[in-house]
């Protein structure tokens, strides 16, 4: 039997006694520690602690009310900045694109495979090319065009869209557009872009030209959280592959969607599984 799991992401400035208490917590309620991985930053005065507990709630003492209170008295206890999920809320995600296929294509295909952890619920887009993959997969597809003139009315638009849809994360599969900070502020932490650079190097459009004109022997791909700062969003994954002075623009571009679309699901999948701690201007992510 599968019973229902609670994933609890913690941040505070360390001190002893974090984790007996959270552990007490789990153990005086009758849950059960399925995983638990913590880390430590040290510091004079501002060492960091950053935690993820999952645990099995199947026989826990106390309802999901009960908990959020007691979970509220140690984080006055402690100054604790906590977030609680569980396993049976699935998160909602709706993927932003534009022309380019090859990430749409691979975060649909291992939602099929089971192996997304979340469910994609549409597709939204300012093209039409791609509205045939989305129906190739049964997703709604909604074409929201975006004109210099009309591009708030169109924000608008999205954000009315992902209020219907009750969605919880924002995916730029290779959308083409910049998100204005109003954007940025009703979803704070929860839109996920892939830029096809190894950050920080290569900001902004055209990263393989920028690549090819400075010969780099490695290029790279970049997924983060987005900020109203071009690019500059904290980064949860990145991966890198070798090149030469033989290949082209287009060599570079061809050997990049590899990496863009690998770097993209597996930093969504790490969102969806609670694995993902925001600190400042970076991440915490738990494997």
């Amino acid at each position: 039997m599968h019973h229902t799991t609670a994933t609890l992401l913690v941040s505070c400035r360390d001190r002893t006694g974090l984790v007996a208490a959270l552990s007490d917590f789990v153990f005086r309620h009758g849950g059960n520690i399925i995983d638990a991985d913590q880390h430590a930053e040290s510091g004079a005065d501002n060492g960091q602690f950053f935690m993820r507990l999952r645990f099995d709630i199947g026989g826990f003492t106390l309802d999901r009310a009960g908990i959020a209170a007691s979970l509220g008295a140690l984080a006055r206890k402690f100054e604790l900045n906590h977030q609680i999920s569980y396993s049976d809320k699935r998160q909602r995600v709706v993927i932003f694109v534009s022309k380019t296929p090859h990430c749409l294509y691979d975060l649909l295909l291992r939602q099929q495979l089971g192996e997304l952890g979340g469910d994609i619920i549409a597709v939204v887009s300012n093209h039409r090319e791609l509205q045939t993959v989305a129906g190739h997969f049964g997703l709604p597809f909604h074409y929201i065009p975006v004109g210099a003139a009309g591009k708030d009315e169109a924000e608008q638009q999205q954000l009315d869209l992902l209020a219907s849809l009750d969605a919880d994360l924002v995916v730029l599969a290779r959308y083409m557009q910049v998100l204005s900070p109003r954007f940025l502020e009703q979803w704070h932490s929860r839109v996920i872009n892939i830029h096809h650079s190894f950050l920080p190097a290569f900001v902004g459009a055209k990263p393989y030209h920028q690549a090819k004109e400075r010969g780099v022997k490695i290029i790279g791909a970049t997924a983060h959280y987005v900020t109203p700062q071009l690019d500059q969003g904290p980064i949860i994954e990145q991966d890198v592959i070798r090149v030469s002075h033989r290949d082209e623009v287009e060599d570079l571009v061809r050997k990049g969607r590899d990496l863009e679309r690998q770097v993209l699901s597996r930093a969504v999948h790490a969102h969806l599984d609670r694995r993902v701690l925001i600190s400042g201007t970076r991440t915490i992510v738990f494997t």
